[in-house]
């Protein structure tokens, strides 16, 4: 068998969460390894913007916006990537949210807000998507997990909690659907600043901590986690279910620093 290159021409991605941070430099990623993307979030604005910069390269695109919480809304996505492509091969999921508070203190309403989002969000997209995929004998899904999928992340439980779910799930739904040719994969993102937590982490103690707990000394630059995504989303990784692709400047699996 020849070597599978990374190449995603003639290839069909939607990017949930894709108009900005980690998810928009997935989408341009995708684009730049030759897939026709869709882009979509809940503001026109940055899906505009995205999709332009995806058709800037060549690639087709859509400007469609989407809110997880309403499985309506995911759906007329999936209908209207059908409509326009004909198929969808790639999904990543890329939507979150988090908020800094003591445990104690979280709302009943925060917790299923960011849950919500994260996991519930990520698993109505999989279901949506996924039976696309499984009728087809083909696909590939990419969950955005977290380092909190793996260690407990000081005054986030929620967001903990949730990325420690959508770390399972793509392990379930890998298991289930390996034999219908569905890869499904997460990457876990270190410390990458975006405006999701850029309060957290400029000026701050927590910033600091974090610093120093990172073998490379800097956060991410979210650029760098294009390629972790196109390597899951090709047939270069037709062989890689259930996997969770840490990309963190050796955060994890670092000791003693010095």
């Amino acid at each position: 068998m020849a070597y599978a290159p990374l190449d995603l021409n003639g290839k069909v991605a939607v990017v949930i969460g894709g108009t900005s941070g980690i998810g928009r430099a997935i989408a341009l990623g995708l684009a730049e390894a030759g897939a026709d993307v869709v882009p979509t979030s809940r503001r026109a604005q940055q899906v505009e913007a995205t999709a332009r910069e995806i058709e800037e390269r060549g690639k087709r695109s859509l400007r469609l916006m989407t809110d997880v919480s309403d499985r309506s809304s995911v759906q007329r996505l999936f209908d209207a990537a059908l409509q326009a492509f004909g198929k969808v091969d790639i999904l990543v999921n890329s939507a979150g949210i988090t908020k800094r508070s003591p445990t104690l203190d979280v709302s009943e309403s925060d917790w299923e807000g960011i849950v919500g989002t994260n996991l519930t969000g990520t698993l109505r997209a999989c279901q949506i998507f996924g039976r696309h995929m499984v009728e087809r004998g083909y696909g590939r899904i990419v969950n955005i997990a977290s380092l909190a999928s793996f260690i407990g992340a000081f005054e986030v439980a929620a967001y903990t909690a949730s990325k420690s779910g959508v770390a399972g799930l793509t392990r379930a739904l890998a298991v289930e659907w390996a034999p219908y040719g569905v890869c499904v994969n997460g990457i876990a993102p270190g410390v990458f600043r975006t405006a999701l937590n850029e309060k957290l982490l400029d000026g701050t103690a927590r910033g600091q901590e974090y610093l120093w707990r990172i073998p490379m000394k800097r956060f991410g630059k979210v650029e760098e986690l294009a390629g972790a995504a196109v390597f899951l989303a090709s047939d270069a990784a037709s062989f890689v279910t259930g996997e969770l692709l840490v990309v963190d400047g050796g955060m994890l699996a670092s000791g003693v620093n010095q």
